[in-house]
């Protein structure tokens, strides 16, 4: 019988359970304490509703948003889970760690290509990197079997779609399950999405997510194993890789790479006019702009020569609206958040996540130009106003008779545009910081007025040659004041001129010029390139892009295509032109959102799919030594250009480079053992080439690239000055560094501040590292 009793009371609103334990069984009853009348019933046994999220911290927030009192928080292998009453229902919060299921080949049979025979596995048994994968798997197929109910409260999107699926049939052994969607993780919107949960799974958006992921297995591992075959059959090893969409988009910067250096430069010359009205400047460009032949620019230079004076001929005043931003999507974000903190698009999708699952800002991942009434658009700035920052802003905007946002075009059947929720941020790190405060500004600004600029034209007669001032100016800054400072314009004042007044010439210029080619993409003009093309999807276009980088097709801030980037396209467009082609990419894409529509099935676009990549396999076997050969070719070329630093400062004669030994990465010079100059070299960053010298010791410089920093430039020269602390911040840091000062960390307050190195050069850190990762720069510290 009982051979012991134990009660555990969770005070979840009414509920208490009790736990007995019966020999070798365990059976969980629900007790229901009714207040009224101070007993206690047996209610039933302890059956409950699980609800699957994609990240440990959306768990947190939809527990906590739906519990009527609090959640408790327990864990089974380390993996954690919530349990909590919403009114008479019991429910568990599980949450997965993103993709707990991949496609991998059902049977592995070597490095065979095409193949197709695939299924879904877990990550964990897949991959070293994912194992921490499993004990999330592990916890909610135990959970699952005492549940009577499933509801999936993963990211709405096709990727959300495809981890719920994966787990309700693979984990919770259902064929279907209820769905919460919702675009933000605050409690409000939480409780009315659980109170409004569809039935179903959203069935049209799981079937293009899951032809989606199946294509890019086709393609990927097929093209990818079709060229590392090739380049093994050299005698070498490189792992080559391209993909559906991964080949187009390498294909489009090489084609300006191409057009750039096809370049040829045209010489033009222009004619700059400056004057004097009222002791204000004005500059002025000949009307003619661009003069192609000298011998017509070297005449208007003739006849002007030595004139002092110049009049006005017609004024033109022209004043126009300037209307508000449209909300962000994501790819206007990234953009926009290159252009103003040169953060990159992949960074500021990661920060947008983060940003979201906080619960700061709406769900990134959204094509959507548009704000709907649904938001509450009082409410999120009511709650914005309670943020000094914006405070000022917000007010303005709360005086207005009614709130309307310039919404954009742009559409997404799942997400609005991106917006911050108002719930204050805690501490954010610098970067989150600065994208907090773009997506705010840009919120505010949408609800704006119009800014008023004016255009003022002047034609100025100088000896019957016309020159042409050109000024705008801001008349009303409307919605100017809400987004600063992030507003782009240039405001070009004019002074007060009439007709026939006159203008004091003060010099005449010929200036020669040479018109330039094309310029180079950067991270984000060749996401919204892609994006214009229809090629990737928002979500996937800036890991597409940071893979043309791991693979070294591509390099620098201006995006340049590298030998192998260049040999890669040129090969594949003279033996298999079919894998570049965008057309085909792109008829797959609209093919995939008929699929999400209901409008077609994924069987026969995948079946396509298959007989397109059997044809281009087939092509690559034919041609894989010539391929091969090629690719080798680029990729020595390619290996030699990457690892170069510079001349070997100490024989003059060989190449300092990049080598990687039994204890990582260092420098070298490459006639060793002739010449033994060898550097260290940080092995926590990317290393790569600055294509310069040290101004201070002429040694080679390199930049250190850290995830989340600003490239790092530094000395190779462990003993170059630009590294030696002088002066009276010298005499501090070896005082510091003797112990003669001594100063707690102001961060922990447990360390002291002692002097460090590195290899770009001195500074003060805290003596706990790593446990305290606090620093200085060497000037930045006070004398005690």
């Amino acid at each position: 019988m009982v051979s012991d009793i134990t009660f555990l009371y969770y005070h979840l609103n009414s509920i208490v359970y009790a736990k007995l334990r019966l020999s070798k069984q365990y059976f969980i009853l629900v007790w229901h304490y009714e207040r009224t009348t101070n007993s206690i019933n047996i209610v039933s046994g302890f059956m409950y509703e699980l609800i699957i999220t994609e990240k440990p911290a959306a768990a947190n927030k939809i527990a906590e948003a739906l519990a009527d009192g609090k959640p408790i928080k327990d864990n089974y292998q380390g993996a954690p889970y919530y349990r909590l009453t919403h009114g008479k229902k019991d429910i568990v919060v599980a949450c997965a760690v993103g993709h707990l299921y991949g496609l991998a080949e059902k049977e592995k049979k070597g490095w065979r290509f095409p193949v197709f025979d695939i299924e879904w596995q877990p990550v964990s048994e897949n991959s070293k990197g994912a194992a921490f994968t499993k004990k999330y798997l592990n916890a909610i197929k135990k959970l699952a079997k005492d549940s009577n109910e499933f509801t999936v409260a993963t990211d709405f999107d096709q990727e959300g779609e495809v981890i719920g699926l994966n787990i309700v049939r693979y984990l919770c052994k259902r064929k279907d399950a209820n769905r919460m969607k919702f675009s933000t993780l605050t409690k409000d919107e939480l409780r009315e999405s659980y109170n409004n949960k569809s039935k179903h799974i959203e069935w049209g958006q799981a079937e293009s997510g899951e032809a989606r992921h199946y294509l890019d297995f086709y393609n990927g591992i097929n093209y990818s194993r079709a060229l590392t075959a090739a380049i093994k059959s050299t005698g070498a090893f490189k792992l080559m890789s391209t993909g559906r969409v991964q080949g187009p988009a390498l294909k489009i910067i090489v084609d300006r790479e191409k057009e750039i250096k096809a370049f040829v430069s045209k010489p033009f010359w222009q004619i700059e006019f400056f004057g004097e009205h009222n002791s204000r400047e004005i500059i002025a460009w000949h009307k003619e702009d661009k003069f192609w032949e000298k011998t017509k620019a070297d005449g208007v230079m003739i006849k002007t020569k030595n004139q002092k004076e110049a009049k006005i001929g017609s004024l033109d005043r022209k004043q126009f609206n300037q209307m508000p931003p449209f909300p962000f999507d994501l790819t206007s974000l990234q953009v926009e958040g290159y252009r103003c903190h040169g953060i990159s698009p992949k960074e500021i999708l990661e920060i947008g996540q983060e940003l979201y699952t906080s619960g700061y800002i709406s769900y990134p991942r959204t094509s959507s130009q548009q704000l709907p009434p649904a938001i509450g658009y009082i409410k999120v700035l009511n709650d914005l106003n309670k943020q000094k920052k914006y405070s000022d802003l917000v007010k303005k905007l709360l005086k207005k008779s009614s709130l309307k946002p310039n919404n954009g075009k742009k559409t997404d059947p799942a997400h609005p545009a991106i917006y911050p929720t108002g719930i204050i941020p805690a501490e954010l790190a610098e970067r989150e910081s600065k994208m907090y405060d773009l997506i705010v500004k840009r919120f505010i600004a949408t609800f704006a007025e119009n800014a008023v600029r004016e255009t003022m034209t002047a034609d100025i007669n100088c000896n019957n040659e016309i020159f042409i001032a050109k000024g705008t100016r801001t008349i009303e800054k409307g919605w100017h004041e809400f987004y600063s400072p992030y507003v782009n314009l240039e405001e070009v004042e004019l002074p007060s001129m009439k007709k026939d007044d006159k203008i004091k010439v003060s010099k005449i210029e010929l200036i020669s010029r040479e018109t330039q080619p094309p310029k180079r993409y950067t991270p984000a003009s060749i996401i919204k390139d892609l994006e214009k093309r229809n090629l990737g999807t928002k979500a996937t276009r800036s890991e597409i892009v940071d893979t043309l980088f791991q693979r070294g097709y591509v390099q620098g801030k201006a995006i340049e295509a590298t030998n192998l980037g260049i040999s890669m396209v040129e090969t594949l467009e003279k033996y298999c032109p079919k894998i570049l082609d965008e057309d085909l990419t792109r008829r797959f894409e609209i093919e995939m959102d008929k699929i999400r529509e209901g409008n077609e099935k994924k069987e026969q676009l995948l079946e396509d799919a298959k007989d397109a990549i059997i044809k281009i396999t087939a092509e690559l076997k034919k041609h894989q030594k010539e391929i091969g050969a090629d690719l080798q070719k680029a990729n020595k070329e390619t290996q030699d250009e990457m690892s170069f630093l510079g001349i070997c400062p100490v024989c003059k004669q060989g190449n300092i480079s990049m080598r990687r030994g039994k204890f990582g990465a260092f420098a070298a010079c490459n006639r060793y053992p002739d010449c033994k100059t060898i550097f260290s070299i940080p092995k926590n960053a990317l290393i790569k080439p600055a294509k310069k010298d040290c101004e201070a010791c002429g040694f080679p410089k390199v930049l250190a690239i850290k995830k989340a920093r600003q490239p790092m430039e530094f000395c190779l020269n462990s003993k170059c000055p630009t590294k030696l602390v002088e002066g009276e911040v010298g005499k501090q840091a070896r005082a510091i560094a003797k112990g003669e000062i001594k100063r707690k960390c102001p961060k922990c307050s447990e360390g002291d501040i002692v002097l460090r190195s590195s290899i770009y050069g001195k500074f003060y850190g805290c003596s706990k590292y790593p446990k305290c990762r606090y620093t200085e720069k060497l000037a930045n510290t006070q004398k005690d």
